[in-house]
C-alpha cells in the first residue's frame, strides 16, 4: 500500500485538530481574559532507506540519506497568555490585569483556581465573587452600608469604600496576584478559570506591581488577545491544507488505479 495515502490522512487528521482550535479561538474572541490556543505539529518517523554516509563502492560514500516520510501529528495545543487589550467599563468591581498575573479563586471544594477574568461581582453578603458565585481568595467584602459608587481599588490592590454618611474612606482589603513560572502549563477547567498542574509549577502570590507582577485598572476589563483576522487567516490556510491532502489521496488512489488495470 502506498505512504502517501497515511501521510495524506494523518495531515488530514491534524488539520482536523486544527480547525477545531480556530473555531474554538473565534468563539471565545468576546470572552473577557481569554486567552488563545495555538495547535503545534511534529513530523512522524521517517522510514529509512539509506543511511546519510553509506559507503558508496571503495571510495565514495552518499552525502545524504534517503529517508521517506510518514506524515504528520498533532503534538500539542498551548495557550497563549499574551496581553489583551483592557477595555473601560466605569463599573467600580470590574479590575482588569495590566501585566502578568491571575486573579485566585476559592472554590466550593476549598481549593484554589486562577483567572484573569475580572468581571466581578458583590453577592447578597457583600462578598466580592466571580459570575458563578465563586469567592475571590483574598476574601474582600464591602458592607451593605457602603456607598457603591465609592469603592476605590489601587493599582497595587488595596481596597476602600466610605460608609454611608462618612467622609473618610475604609480599608476593605487587599487583592493579590498569582504568577506562574511556565502560565501555559496550567490546566483549563472552563468558566475562565485554571488550576495549577506539574507542568505549571506553584504559585507565587504577589502584591500587584511588585516582584514582577502587572498592576490592577479599576473599571476595565481585559478582553480576549484572539485576534479575529488572524483566525480567519489560519481557517483558511488550514482548509487548503485539508483539501491539498485530500488530493494526495485522490491522487494515489488513482496511481493504484492505474496498477491494477496494467494487464487486462
Amino acid at each position: 500500500m502506498m505512504r502517501a495515502l497515511w501521510s495524506a490522512a494523518s495531515g488530514m487528521k491534524a488539520q482536523q485538530t486544527q480547525m477545531d482550535v480556530v473555531a474554538h479561538n473565534i468563539a471565545n474572541v468576546n470572552t473577557y481574559g481569554g486567552k488563545k490556543v495555538r495547535a503545534e505539529f511534529q513530523d512522524l518517523v521517517y522510514q529509512t532507506l539509506r543511511e546519510a554516509g553509506a559507503q558508496n563502492g571503495t571510495d565514495s560514500q552518499y552525502p545524504t540519506a534517503l529517508q521517506i516520510g510518514l506524515g504528520t501529528r498533532v503534538a500539542a495545543t498551548q495557550r497563549v497568555f499574551t496581553q489583551g487589550a483592557l477595555q473601560t467599563t466605569d463599573n467600580p468591581t470590574d479590575i482588569g490585569i495590566q501585566g502578568e498575573g491571575f486573579f485566585r479563586v476559592t472554590l466550593p471544594d476549598g481549593t484554589t483556581a486562577y483567572t484573569r477574568d475580572g468581571t466581578w461581582k458583590l453577592d447578597s453578603n457583600g462578598n466580592m465573587v466571580t459570575t458563578d458565585g465563586y469567592l475571590i481568595a483574598d476574601n474582600i467584602q464591602i458592607p451593605d452600608t457602603a456607598v457603591r459608587d465609592s469603592i476605590t481599588i489601587s493599582g497595587d490592590g488595596r481596597v476602600s469604600y466610605r460608609l454611608a454618611g462618612a467622609n473618610t474612606q475604609t480599608e476593605g482589603g487587599n487583592i493579590t496576584l498569582a504568577r506562574f513560572v511556565n502560565p501555559a502549563g496550567l490546566t483549563s477547567i472552563g468558566k475562565n478559570l485554571f488550576v495549577v498542574s506539574d507542568a505549571s509549577g506553584e504559585a507565587v502570590e504577589s502584591t500587584p506591581g511588585l516582584d514582577g507582577a502587572g498592576t490592577l485598572t479599576q473599571g476595565t476589563l481585559e478582553m480576549s488577545n484572539v485576534q479575529i483576522v488572524e483566525e480567519m487567516v489560519n481557517m483558511i490556510i488550514s482548509q487548503r491544507a485539508y483539501e491539498s491532502n485530500s488530493k494526495a489521496v485522490t491522487t494515489s488512489d488513482s496511481m493504484l488505479e492505474i496498477a491494477n488495470t496494467l494487464k487486462r
